[in-house]
């Protein structure tokens, strides 16, 4: 799902609010979990997991196609835990890899 297909899911689920309404909060929502994170700062959604900053230590990587050796500097990433909820949805899910439309 793309954040189209988000906005236009929640357009016909609210009723009172535009599609660019919608649209707004999203954007808003996206942002405000950006500056967070990129501030260092955790995010938690009970019942649908964390995301927090993960730190990768530099290390020498190799370029796939040449074998060349690539020098990798210290980076953060961002790690995603699924909440209990979430996992237990997922897991009882009949077939997660059909298109359920």
């Amino acid at each position: 799902m793309v954040r189209s297909e988000l906005i236009a899911l929640l357009a016909q689920d609210i009723e009172g609010l535009s599609a660019r309404d919608l649209e707004l909060a999203v954007k808003l929502l996206q942002e405000q979990m950006i500056d967070t994170l990129s501030h260092g700062g955790r995010i938690e959604i009970r019942g649908f997991g964390s995301f927090s900053l993960h730190y990768r230590r530099p290390k020498l990587a190799r370029n796939p196609k040449t074998g060349a050796p690539v020098p990798l500097g210290e980076r953060y990433v961002v790690h995603f835990k699924p909440g209990k909820e979430l996992r237990h949805l997922v897991d009882n899910s009949t077939d997660p890899f059909t298109d359920n439309d």
